[in-house]
């Protein structure tokens, strides 16, 4: 009779006890070879900043429209000082009478005159 084959942690090379098919010692190591996976990937870095920018963009929107209130204004300027990179966003919406929304996510705007906006949250269907 041979002995078990010792498993070894993908992660730090450590022993593995426990199940059979078990990969990792603990819950850091995985997390930790997961993300050294994901670094690898040439194009990871980029996506992950036009999703920190999305996210960004979508936090500054959400700020400025007041809880419980349909629309709300804001000009350009307080737009970028919250943050607010005008090139990223997730969607278009024209209406019927042509009148074009940019939203990021579930918060969007309309440019009107002046450098202003109008601020408005995508309703549920």
């Amino acid at each position: 009779m041979t002995a078990p084959e010792t498993k070894t942690c993908l992660a730090c090379g450590k022993p593995i006890k426990g199940r059979a098919d078990k990969k990792f010692c603990d819950d850091y190591c995985r997390n930790n070879y997961n993300n050294r996976q994901k670094a690898k990937s040439n194009h990871s870095s980029f996506v992950r900043n036009i999703n920190n920018a999305l996210l960004k963009n979508r936090k500054a929107l959400e700020s400025i429209l007041p809880e419980g209130e349909e629309t709300a204004k804001a000009n350009k300027e307080k737009l970028q000082r919250l943050g607010f990179q005008f090139k990223y966003l997730t969607h278009i919406y024209t209406t019927r009478t042509g009148k074009t929304y940019y939203y990021c996510y579930d918060y969007g705007y309309l440019p009107l005159d002046n450098d202003w906006y109008l601020i408005v949250r995508k309703k549920e269907d």
